[in-house]
């Protein structure tokens, strides 16, 4: 399974819910064309479930599905606990477990590689739920159900990890400013969507 595969099932299936993605994901996004009801995590490296976290709780109506990297995830596993705690029945949390960090571009290996076992971790935070899928085809059948359980919900995605663009010989060009501009972008974007979704009983 790869990234932007995963992340097409994702972004075609999620309902009405926002994304909140980090790290590769927001570049497959990108790729797919899914502008509406996103925000992405940069550069809050590992604050992606946090976010959604905060979403989830401004409007349970709505609530959000995480695409988390395994790398970030690592950097901020205090984040599953506070999700945990607070019980967000419509928080669906994904990670990209590729086993590199900055796939696609320097490929750092993350710690523990592929034998961490993050569905162990967010069971033992408090996750009412904890799947994995290593293929395309059973992610494909398993998300109209994972949208319907009562949450939060955590998913591990085994994905190959993309090919390596650049190296000593191709050195990685800087960031664009907008990559460090856009969460606050898409947030105001978002907060404009919300104000027109208020439920009736809340206005």
């Amino acid at each position: 399974m790869r990234i932007g595969q995963a992340c097409k099932v994702i972004a075609q299936g999620r309902g009405d819910r926002v994304i909140v993605a980090t790290m590769g994901a927001m570049f497959a996004l990108d790729a797919l064309g899914v502008a509406e009801r996103r925000l992405s995590s940069v550069p809050l490296m590992g604050g992606a479930a946090s976010l959604a976290l905060g979403l989830s709780l401004a409007r349970p109506d709505i609530g959000t599905i995480v695409i988390d990297g395994d790398a970030s995830l690592l950097m901020q596993l205090g984040g599953l606990v506070s999700v945990a705690d607070n019980r967000p029945q419509r928080l669906l949390h994904f990670v990209v477990h590729n086993g590199t960090q900055f796939t696609g571009a320097s490929n750092l290996a993350v710690p523990g590689g592929q034998d961490v076992d993050f569905c162990a971790m967010a069971s033992a935070a408090g996750y009412r739920g904890a799947h994995r899928f290593d293929s395309l085809e059973a992610l494909t059948d398993a998300m109209p159900a994972l949208l319907q359980e009562a949450g939060p919900t955590f998913v591990t995605l085994v994905v190959e990890p993309e090919t390596s663009q650049f190296g000593s010989e191709r050195p990685q060009p800087e960031m664009p400013d907008r990559q460090f501009a856009r969460m606050g972008i898409e947030a105001e974007h978002l907060a404009g969507w919300y104000a027109e979704t208020v439920p009736e009983h809340a206005q």
